[in-house]
């Protein structure tokens, strides 16, 4: 029998390794003449000694963060599957069970329609029905989002088969009648499908346009009594709500084929009680599927994130059933990608190296980090160590659990414990969150639980075939794509200041490179350190005639020429090779500059007030929603600003000391008052840096539209960089 799935080492692991052997000599070098630089400053010049001590720290972070991302580059490996030697290994019947999560928290910045499209298209997997149970975590309790999927329940009945037998690839239905990514379908009933679907989401806009449900849109007394339980409710303090929408066991589509499960779930909640966000969310629907349905194989979704392949749970399977890396399997990892990208991707919205390169990497170690989404695990691996099961028979049927299904038990019974499962006192007392489920303690649960279980001793698997196994939207104003950044970074330093430092205790449990891949991203935050300095220091050391780098003519200055050169090229060059363009690449870059001075400036003292216990915003969900002209600024590549963010005043404070530097620097150049051999790296530094700032400029002073950068912020920026030069004359020169 032929293998379901294979591996293979990339090839150019021995340019990886002679070039990590080079750069190290290098940065040795730089450490040397930077200390060298800093002690023949040390009496002589008291600024001097300082700014240099600052390069000197900068450029240790760098190394630091260099050294840890080596251990992504040792052994990158490709995978492929066969789903369709499935068959010879096991039949359709002794498939396992699957129940699929997906979360959504508030219908205003996750519409409703969306979020039923996603659900839809993993009810339609090309899976039996009987073993395929859909679970929807509502954690706003809203009646909005509940009469969507009673709509999606009714909708299933015809949109299911319709897929099935057009043979449809795209089953998220918000997708297919977008016509943006495929061809309709030429079949008879297209037509009156579209109909339905166009009525339905009608209904839905329109409760969400009144803000709550109104009873001309409820079709018996049985629905009418099930809103009334909403009275009263707050999306802080509600009880738990489950409530069957389909039930496979009786349930049928309009051909008389059987539908899968359709469950609601509004966990418990009461603002006395904290719920751990997310993971909280999931650890709740882990313990009420474990009553309800128990199956063995468990797909977590973002509510935005719809299958795009409906075969995509046997190229799963491929793994998950193969007895030689089952026992120690803890999840299957499918990347995330994005529809709707700009041709450019200005705002670096694949996270390309996050979700694929690094991945790689990750996988020729002990496997790729959880991302929260489009990831397939064996329920057993929330519940104990690997070892087992280690057959085929053993993996179909595990049903290790909270307590397992009794078949025999009435489902009003099931219902009532899977309410208790549900409530907010339910964990008090136990190792949920800790030791058990998703894990707490930090607001990036997804890497978090994939960090605990790696550090168990499990392993994961990244699958990523050449069609995408499933597709979001990304956020398309910089203001959500810096706080989603702020957000993450936050959740990263909790896991870097835990007991569980993945540069301690990581390299201790799991290995020393898989530790150090998980304090790269657990040090993220540190970034901002190099960043802002070589944003700032430069410049200002040049407008005070203060140099800082070799001169051309100083061989020394082909060391850093190197260092820069080196980086920039391996960087683009493993972009190239994914797939990805040089106008893509460029633009990762510059977004890694400006969450430097942004979103890893503001989570690490967001991070450091919630330590002091002052609080701060908390989670917050990233808007889904568009309007038609920010959409198209968008798709013609324009940055959208039009808020007064906090977060852009450094972006223009940055942008604007870089302009005036190498304005005043490329003039005292010409009129000869400072040597441009002396000053060409700072001039360079200044110059790169004014290169990538040209969104903010053209937004602060050249756009019109509703995108341009607020009057607030650009005054803002221009007074304090005003005082920053200001300052930075009186010190240097005073």
């Amino acid at each position: 029998m032929k293998g379901l799935h294979t591996l293979k080492p990339e090839p150019f692991i021995p340019f990886n390794r002679f070039h990590a052997l080079l750069y190290s000599i290098a940065i040795l070098a730089l450490v040397f003449n930077r200390c060298s630089s800093l002690m023949n400053n040390s009496t002589s010049n008291c600024v001097a000694f300082f700014m240099f001590s600052f390069l000197l720290l900068a450029e240790l972070v760098f190394a630091l963060q260099w050294v840890t991302g080596q251990a992504f580059k040792w052994r990158p490996v490709r995978r492929r599957e066969w789903p369709e030697r499935l068959c010879e290994v096991v039949e359709e019947k002794q498939l396992p069970k699957l129940d699929v999560f997906v979360c959504t928290a508030d219908p205003y910045k996750e519409p409703p329609v969306r979020v039923l499209s996603t659900a839809l298209s993993a009810m339609a997997f090309e899976y039996p029905a009987e073993k395929l149970s859909v679970y929807v975590s509502d954690d706003g309790c809203s009646e909005l989002t509940m009469f969507a999927f009673m709509e999606a329940a009714r909708f299933a009945r015809h949109w299911l088969p319709f897929c099935k037998d057009n043979n449809i690839l795209v089953r998220s239905p918000e997708a297919y009648f977008n016509g943006s990514n495929h061809s309709y379908c030429s079949d008879a009933s297209s037509p009156n499908i579209k109909i339905m679907y166009q009525n339905m989401k009608e209904r839905v806009e329109s409760s969400m346009e009144r803000g709550f449900v109104s009873e001309d849109m409820l079709t018996s007394e049985e629905e009418s009594q099930l809103f009334m339980k909403w009275k009263g409710f707050t999306r802080r303090d509600h009880p738990s709500v489950i409530q069957i929408l389909l039930e496979s066991s009786k349930d049928r589509d309009v051909s008389g084929a059987q539908l899968p499960n359709l469950v609601y779930l509004s966990r418990e909640k009461s603002s006395t009680t904290p719920h751990n966000f997310k993971a909280g969310a999931l650890n709740a629907l882990l313990r009420v599927s474990g009553l309800m349905t128990n199956a063995p194989v468990i797909l977590t979704m973002d509510c935005d994130m719809y299958s795009n392949d409906p075969r995509t749970p046997l190229r799963a399977l491929c793994y998950l059933l193969d007895p030689k890396i089952t026992p120690e399997l803890a999840y299957v990892q499918f990347p995330q990608c994005f529809q709707g990208i700009n041709h450019k991707d200005i705002y670096a919205s694949e996270i390309k190296r996050l979700f694929q390169i690094n991945a790689q990497g990750f996988d020729g170690l002990c496997g790729p980090n959880y991302v929260g989404t489009g990831c397939f695990f064996p329920r057993r691996c929330f519940f104990s160590l690997p070892g087992s099961p280690s057959s085929l028979e053993d993996v179909a049927t595990s049903t290790t659990t909270i307590t397992g299904v009794d078949e025999s038990e009435e489902l009003s019974s099931i219902l009532q414990r899977a309410h208790e499962a549900a409530s907010c006192r339910y964990e008090h007392g136990t190792k949920w969150g800790f030791s058990i489920g998703f894990r707490y303690e930090s607001v990036v649960e997804d890497f978090n639980t994939g960090y605990s279980l790696h550090c168990k001793g499990w392993r994961s698997v990244f699958c990523n075939p050449e069609r995408p196994a499933f597709l979001g939207d990304v956020a398309m104003n910089l203001n959500d794509v810096l706080s989603q950044g702020k957000r993450w970074c936050v959740g990263l330093l909790e896991v870097a200041f835990s007991r569980h430092c993945p540069l301690t205790f990581g390299t201790k449990n799991a290995s020393l490179l898989v530790g150090l891949c998980y304090a790269y991203y657990a040090l993220w935050w540190i970034w901002f350190i190099p960043i802002t300095t070589y944003a700032l220091l430069p410049q200002l050391a040049l407008i005070n005639h203060i140099p800082l780098f070799p001169k051309i003519s100083d061989p020394w200055f082909y060391l850093y020429a190197y260092l820069f050169i080196a980086a920039y090229a391996q960087d683009l060059t493993e972009f190239i090779i994914g797939g990805s363009t040089f106008w893509k690449w460029w633009n990762d870059q510059r977004m890694w500059m400006m969450r430097g001075v942004t979103s890893f400036i503001f989570g690490s003292i967001e991070f450091t007030l919630q330590s002091l216990g002052i609080s701060t915003s908390g989670f917050q969900v990233t808007n889904k929603v568009m309007g038609d002209e920010q959409s198209e600024r968008y798709k013609k590549g324009m940055f959208e600003f039009g808020v007064a963010s906090p977060l852009f005043v450094p972006l223009g404070i940055v942008a604007i000391v870089n302009l005036s530097s190498f304005a005043v620097g490329f003039a005292e150049v010409l009129r000869k008052e400072v040597s441009f051999d002396e000053m060409f790296v700072q001039l360079f530094i200044s110059g790169f840096v004014m290169v990538n700032s040209w969104p903010i400029y053209e937004a602060m002073f050249l756009r019109k539209d509703g995108g341009r950068m607020p009057k607030i912020i650009t005054i803002l920026a221009i007074c304090m960089t005003l005082l920053l030069v200001s300052l930075s004359l009186f010190i240097f020169r005073g």
